[in-house]
């Protein structure tokens, strides 16, 4: 199998890089490839453009997102790394969605509407925030997160949501203990991916 990890975080030394570089560690341990798209590194234009939006006529993509779609290809599992700001995905992440996954990736023309394309395919998330695990979950802020990103995106792409790992009460200067403990979970959410045989891909 193959799994594209897409980290979302602007600073190279933060929990989630390391969060992603565990996740693509464990998988290689695996057997299974992947590619790490660090989108912050990229530069990456989170901009969805005028000529991008689907309407009447066909929608043309910049060059950025053409190479993007086709080093995804052959994905299996994508793999989402990113923080909670303001309980949302950081505005990169999104806009990445916006212009990678819509008609002609994620979704194609269809009777009356859209027909997802990446049936068999599977998403997992792991995100990080400043407040606790209990206030997270207590407000519905996590809850609401999944369905209206994962359930979402999943929904429109045909894509199967493997698993959210948060990590709440997270900040910099996290304790030995603790960073350890989040990278043994990332490594055991990888492992039971890799482990799992994948479901027929839609054509």
């Amino acid at each position: 199998m193959k799994h594209a990890v897409i980290l979302a975080h602007p600073a190279s030394d933060s929990l989630n890089a390391a969060v992603a570089k565990a996740y693509a560690a464990a998988v290689r341990q695996g057997g299974d490839e992947v590619i790490l798209r660090d989108l912050y590194a990229m530069g990456f234009d989170p901009c969805l453009k005028a000529e991008e939006i689907p309407g009447p006529g066909e929608p043309h993509f910049g060059a950025d997102v053409v190479d993007e779609r086709a080093l995804l290809a052959d994905v299996d599992v994508f793999a989402f790394v990113y923080p909670l700001w303001f309980n949302a995905p950081p505005a990169i992440l999104k806009g990445y969605v916006d212009r990678v996954f819509s008609m002609g990736f994620g979704f194609k023309p269809g009777f009356g509407g859209t027909e997802p394309a990446l049936r068999g395919r599977r998403l997992i998330s792991f995100t990080t925030s400043g407040a606790p695990d209990f206030w997270v979950k207590e407000t519905g802020a996590l809850e609401t997160l999944s369905r209206l990103f994962d359930a979402h995106l999943a929904g429109v792409c045909g894509l199967e949501v493997a698993d959210h790992v948060h990590f709440g009460g997270m900040v910099s200067d996290i304790g030995r203990e603790a960073y350890e403990d989040v990278v043994s979970r990332v490594r055991d959410a990888a492992t039971r991916l890799v482990s799992q045989p994948v479901a027929a891909r839609a054509r």
